[in-house]
C-alpha cells in the first residue's frame, strides 16, 4: 500500500506545501536522512495562532500540533520524497506555551500520533516536547522532523 492511498483510506488531504517565510529551504536529504523545517500549522488556509495556557485549549493546541504534521507530510511529497519514508526517525515540537503551561507533550501528540496513523509502526519516533515564549508569525505550535529514506 502507498503513502497516498493510506492518506486517502484515512480521509486525509494534504494541503499545499507552504513557501519558507526565511532564508532556509523546507528539505535537505543528507546521509538517508530528509531533515523538514519547522512547519506552521494551517487550518483551512488560515493560521493557528496563540498561546496554549492563554487563550488556546489543548484540544486547539493538538489540531495545531496535527496540522504541523500533515504539513511535514506535504513537504516532504513536494520533495517526491513521501513515499520513500521508511521510517519517522524523530519531531521536534516547540508549543508557544504561558509561563504556567507544561503540558507540551499532550500538544505534541497532535503530530505524533498523526504518523503513526499514516505510517504504523515506522511512524513511532524519538522525539522532544518544548515550550517556548513566542513563535514565528505568532504560531500555537511549530514542528519539524527527520525521516529516514529508502532508495527510489
Amino acid at each position: 500500500m502507498t503513502i497516498e492511498s493510506r492518506l486517502a483510506d484515512l480521509g486525509i488531504t494534504l494541503p499545499i506545501a507552504a513557501a519558507p517565510v526565511a532564508a532556509y529551504v523546507p528539505v535537505v536529504v543528507a546521509g538517508g536522512l530528509a531533515h523538514v523545517s519547522g512547519q506552521l500549522p494551517f487550518a483551512e488556509g488560515q493560521l493557528v495562532t496563540g498561546r496554549l495556557g492563554q487563550g488556546v485549549t489543548h484540544e486547539q493546541g493538538y489540531e495545531a500540533a496535527r496540522a504541523c504534521g500533515l504539513m511535514l507530510l506535504a513537504q516532504l511529497k513536494a520533495a517526491g520524497l513521501l513515499e520513500r519514508v521508511s521510517q519517522v526517525v524523530k519531531l521536534g515540537a516547540f508549543v508557544n506555551s504561558a509561563h504556567d503551561f507544561t503540558d507540551q507533550p499532550k500538544v505534541a501528540n497532535g503530530a505524533s500520533e498523526l504518523m503513526v496513523e499514516v505510517f504504523g509502526d515506522a511512524g513511532r519516533h524519538a522525539r522532544s516536547a518544548v515550550g517556548v515564549p513566542v513563535l514565528p508569525l505568532g504560531a500555537a505550535v511549530e514542528v519539524d522532523a527527520i525521516f529516514a529514506i529508502g532508495p527510489a
